[in-house]
């Protein structure tokens, strides 16, 4: 099978395609005939070998990362944390799922999404793909929808809360839009001037341009603050925040999720229910990877970046 492998740690240049050999699910799992994965901003980081936490965080946190990850380039040489795709064949003692069956799922840090094939627990973070979406809309829920969700819960997001999302048209940051609007929140969303009618159309209530405002200087307060990004300076993050305030940072490493397959299921039904949907900003081919990890690089990415994987059985 074909499938994106990176070696080195480096620009996107070090991802190369290669012929390796297709996987065998083991018997609790599931063999994906992937359609559709991402160019996640995790799968940039490793890449680049950039936590991007800051620069003290990092000094710390590097050197536990490169015995997690791997040393000189990533020990799991297939990237890729989230798919979309369908059930190829189960191992023998699989009950959840059957061959045909539509499927999404996040792979985390086991990675292997950028590939023809990847290989999953049935019991891991795997769930029928929503009906009403294509394997491209679905794959970025299993990750960044899920990372949206579980850290507005954190902050026990509820009705008549006011909630600032900043970096609000990237991927954790449309999604959370959406998801504190369905729980009620009055939502105000911090991007840039050429995002803005887009995270309208996503159910802010109100949108600030951050090349002609600074939020923190407008004299508002908030029930939650969340740096969707990462890039509110430390200096800044809790001049906005009400007196029982939740701050939330989507790079934190206190702020480290554990993904649940339940709260993949109630992504789902909230896509089938009409009350989340997917941005997508742009589509490459998995040949195109090269330049998809380029493009995310920029750091200017509306929504998510979905990498298509072609099969020669393709009709």
């Amino acid at each position: 099978m074909k499938a994106v492998i990176c070696t080195k740690y480096g620009p996107p240049e070090v991802l190369q395609i290669r012929e390796v050999e297709k996987p065998f699910p083991k018997d609790n799992e599931v063999l994906i005939k992937v359609i559709a994965t991402t160019v996640h901003i995790g799968d940039t980081k490793i890449r680049r070998f950039e936590p991007g936490l800051g620069p003290v965080e990092d000094f710390f946190f590097k050197p536990l990362m490169r015995i997690i990850v791997g040393f000189t380039g990533p020990r799991k040489k297939i990237l890729g944390m989230e798919l979309s795709g369908e059930i190829e064949a189960t191992g023998k003692n699989v009950t959840l799922f059957k061959i045909g069956d539509p499927v999404f799922a996040s792979t985390g840090f086991r990675f292997g999404a950028y590939a023809q094939y990847c290989c999953i627990p049935e019991k891991g973070i795997l769930a029928i793909k929503p009906v009403n979406m294509t394997h491209e809309e679905a794959a970025p829920i299993s990750n960044g929808g899920i990372t949206a969700l579980i850290h507005l819960r954190r902050a026990n997001i509820r009705k008549g809360q006011k909630v600032l999302i900043y970096g609000a048209s990237g991927s954790v940051g449309t999604y959370a839009i959406q998801i504190a609007k369905y729980f009620g929140a009055d939502v105000t969303a911090v991007c840039s001037t050429s995002n803005l009618e887009l995270v309208k159309s996503l159910g802010a209530d109100k949108v600030i341009d951050y090349t002609k405002e600074d939020f923190t200087q407008n004299g508002e307060t908030y029930d939650v603050v969340y740096d969707a990004v990462g890039k509110i300076k430390s200096s800044k993050r809790k001049k906005s925040l009400s007196k029982s305030g939740h701050y939330l940072n989507v790079l934190s490493p206190k702020g480290n999720i554990k993904l649940k397959v339940e709260d993949l299921y109630s992504l789902k039904q909230l896509c089938e229910t009409g009350n989340l949907r997917t941005v997508i900003d742009r589509r490459y081919p998995m040949e195109q990877i090269v330049e998809a990890h380029r493009y995310v690089d920029k750091g200017h990415k509306k929504g998510n970046v979905v990498i298509t994987v072609e099969h020669k059985d393709k009709i």
